[in-house]
């Protein structure tokens, strides 16, 4: 018998069903929420409050893919969708699809927020502080906190203190507020300040933070930017080993959020440089995508980080490959960067970097040369770049090239020094002349304070003098006599007009002031003195006797009575015997020197006691002869021939004495 079908039951009502998804989403129990809206649209598929419910749930959860997807499926649109819409994917960092989905919401406060925070990302700051100005009239808390961001990185670190002070409100009301104003003069370069007021504000945050029940790794975790940027400060001043250890301490506790750690990681590298690559390399791999082969930052902290933080960690990251040697990973790594930094020259840097690193320096300088005709507006620090490349690759042709192209520094004493430089190297001397002719023009018509031109005129006279062209130099310095009448100028105009004119350069020096103390002087006499060679005259005479009588009158001056040091244990009552006279002199050069015979062989007396030894030569004559015995008398009678008798031995002396 077959079993009978239990009754389906009715669904429970609608009020139920909400009062208990009111009670989920209260208790932050957004799956739990969603399942329960799936429910009531089952119900009640046209019910608009579950739906928005199970949107924000999602949303709440983390969920963003699939609140997208209910967005776009629901058969109705709501108006608030696109705004949900707007907010997930600026949660997933598609910034332009973002903003162009807020284009048909009606400018509400809520949408103008999310707007401005879509236009920090992108780094359109001018934008974003145009609406948070709108929006001050509003009275939305801590409006100031991100109004002074939004100055600190658009460049306006200067305008800080005036927001502040319009808005009647001071930099410690807030831990938040006390950062973001720290790293405004942090941009102003007033880092003991800074220092103070991160200090302030981690006292502050510690205080507020407990008085709301907060643990003490959660309150660490809040604080945790302000302790980054303490030891970014104590960086700045000069205490870099507090910085590393600082640096140190964050990473290793591992108790702040993802971001400051990637910060603290990125200036501990910076910081160490080419010491301890491999180090810094584990380190920068901590903030990589565990599931990405290569080198990327996780997602998280791809959301999170500003883009010029982003660009600074990658940007490390190949320079550490680069010292580790590892070119592949280098190679492949900055492939990427261009698509990822599109408006930035960063990239384009490091690409030639790896080219120079493998030789490749004519095609590092074509491609600095492309970007930099495609890009014109950021070509300056590329001309910059490549002149750098050039010159260091003994191109200065190239490199005086494009130090050229920089309209804007071309009158600058610095670029001209670079300029004259590089074109001598490259033995355009007329080039380096139309240099320096140039920015004596520019510099003759300036209306600036700081002016230049008695610098620019300087250097170019002795460039012309060094090159020959002494009538150029003269007239120059001719001109800087005239207009501005320095010793120096007088001195080299006189010094210059001599080689060419005689008369003309004795009445320049007319004009130059006598020196104290030289008027007793007799300059013939000097003149006729040539260094250290002596010459016959009285004059010449009585300047070396008066000279040595000065000398002499310095040293018995100078001259000072003191006792006589002895050696350790020596009396000066009895001194012992005289020391050797000749113990100074070569063991060779001594009066007691005796040679050794080298020739050890013809020293030793072979045969009777007193027996003549006979030279080779006697030996080798003697053989001729059919008499033996007649040689050898001869031989010991003939005692001035050239043979000698050998000298005994100490044994055979003894023995002769018995």
């Amino acid at each position: 018998m077959a079993p009978k079908a239990k009754p389906s039951q009715p669904p429970p009502p609608l009020e139920d069903l909400f009062t208990t998804l009111d009670r989920h989403i209260n208790s932050f129990s957004f799956d739990n929420a969603v399942k329960l809206a799936d429910q009531i649209l089952v119900v009640a598929p046209a019910d608009e409050d579950a739906l928005r419910c199970k949107i924000v749930a999602l949303i709440k959860d983390d969920r963003l893919d699939l609140a997208l997807s209910a967005i776009r499926s629901s058969r109705t649109h709501l108006p608030d969708f696109d705004f949900l819409k707007a907010y997930c994917l600026y949660r997933q960092n598609k910034l332009n699809e973002a903003l162009e989905s807020l284009k048909t919401q009606e400018r509400t406060t809520e949408t103008m927020l999310l707007e401005a925070q879509i236009l920090y990302r992108l780094g359109k700051m001018d934008a974003c502080l145009d609406i948070y100005q709108k929006l001050q009239k509003s009275k939305i808390d801590n409006l100031e906190i991100n109004c002074v961001a939004s100055l600190v990185m658009g460049g306006r670190s200067s305008e800080v203190q005036g927001l502040l002070d319009s808005l009647r409100v001071k930099a410690t009301s807030s831990f938040e507020l006390a950062y973001n104003t720290a790293c405004s003069l942090i941009e102003r370069k007033k880092y003991t300040d800074a220092e103070q007021l991160l200090l302030s504000g981690r006292r502050i945050g510690q205080e507020v933070l407990m008085e709301d029940n907060l643990p003490d790794d959660e309150i660490e975790s809040e604080l945790a930017p302000l302790a980054v940027q303490l030891a970014y400060v104590q960086q700045l001043l000069g205490r870099k080993q507090d910085a590393i250890e600082a640096y140190i301490d964050i990473i290793k506790r591992d108790m702040a959020d993802e971001s400051s750690i990637a910060v603290a990681v990125n200036n501990l590298v910076s910081l160490r440089g080419p010491k301890d690559v491999s180090d810094s390399l584990r380190k920068l791999d901590r903030l990589k995508d565990k599931e990405a082969q290569n080198f990327q930052l996780a997602s998280e902290l791809d959301l999170k980080l500003p883009a010029k933080e982003k660009e600074a960690i990658y940007a490390n990251r190949v320079l550490l490959l680069l010292h580790a040697n590892k070119m592949d990973q280098a190679r492949e790594l900055v492939s990427r960067l261009p698509d990822m930094f599109p408006e930035s020259v960063i990239p384009i840097l490091l690409q030639a970097a790896v080219l120079v690193r493998e030789n490749k320096v004519g095609k590092a300088e074509e491609l600095l040369a492309q970007f930099a005709g495609k890009y014109p507006e950021k070509s300056k620090v590329v001309h910059l770049a490549r002149a750098q490349v050039a010159a260091a690759a003994g191109h200065p042709h190239i490199a005086a090239d494009s130090v050229a192209k920089i309209s804007d520094i071309q009158h600058m004493p610095a670029t001209v020094a670079t300029l004259v430089s590089l074109k001598e190297r490259a033995s355009d001397i007329e080039g380096a002349a139309a240099v320096l002719d140039s920015a004596i023009k520019w510099w003759s018509t300036a209306m600036t304070e700081d002016n230049k031109l008695n610098i620019i005129m300087q250097e170019a006279a002795s460039f012309k003098i060094r090159h020959g062209k002494e009538d150029d130099a003269a007239k120059l310095y001719e001109e800087l006599v005239k207009s501005q009448g320095g010793i120096e100028a007088l001195v080299g105009l006189v010094t210059t007009v001599a080689r060419t004119d005689v008369d003309k350069a004795e009445l320049y020096e007319k004009q130059l002031k006598a020196l104290p103390g030289l008027k007793e002087i007799d300059v013939d006499s000097l003149e006729r003195t040539s260094g250290v060679k002596q010459v016959d005259g009285p004059a010449h005479v009585g300047v070396t006797e008066s000279h040595e009588e000065g000398k002499n009158k310095t040293k018995a001056k100078k001259k000072r009575k003191r006792k006589p040091r002895y050696p350790k244990g020596f009396d000066p009552a009895n001194p012992g015997p005289p020391p050797d006279p000749e113990r100074w002199l070569p063991r060779r050069e001594r009066s007691t020197y005796r040679p050794k015979r080298k020739d050890k062989k013809a020293a030793q007396v072979r045969g009777a006691q007193g027996a003549v030894v006979r030279e080779k030569h006697d030996v080798g004559s003697s053989s001729n002869n059919s008499n033996p015995k007649v040689s050898l008398a001869a031989a010991s009678k003939g005692s001035s021939g050239p043979s000698q008798q050998s000298k005994p031995s100490s044994k055979s002396r003894k023995k002769s004495r018995n």
